[in-house]
């Protein structure tokens, strides 16, 4: 049974923190999204003291956010729709991976732990949906 795909433990207590950190992540995105839809550019220079704070976990959280609509878990706010990129989906989780490598021994508790369950988090649902990818697809995905 060596065609058998490896099981991932995955810890419960985590993965319900994981869990609850990923609602917050789409909501913050979610909130985003329509601030800066909703405002024009007279919107943002007078709305200017309401943009999020450049910060590490900010940083998490937008490369978060794009890599959950690109597994196709967060719709577009304009339309409604999810779209599914593996592809892109994996490049912002491995650029999630370059940040964690690069920063090794250089970030705080809380935002290592915030960057590790969060990586943890997005490369356990990548797994799932190339999973159902291949399983539904047959035999290939159409090409360029």
């Amino acid at each position: 049974m060596t065609d058998e795909a490896p099981k991932i433990h995955v810890d419960s207590d985590w993965k319900q923190q994981a869990q609850a950190e990923k609602q917050r992540m789409a909501k913050k995105a979610a909130e985003a999204a329509q601030q800066q839809g909703g405002q024009g550019a007279a919107g943002q220079a007078s709305g200017a003291g309401r943009q999020r704070q450049a910060d590490f976990a900010t940083l998490v959280s937008t490369m978060a956010t794009q890599a959950l609509f690109a597994l196709g878990e967060i719709p577009d706010p304009r339309t409604g729709q999810r779209m599914m990129s593996l592809e892109m989906a994996r490049h912002q989780i491995d650029m999630l991976g370059v940040i964690e490598e690069k920063t090794r021994g250089n970030l705080s508790e809380e935002e290592q732990a915030m960057l590790s369950g969060t990586v943890y988090e997005l490369r356990s649902r990548y797994i799932a949906a190339a999973t159902s990818q291949t399983g539904r697809g047959g035999g290939g995905g159409g090409g360029a």
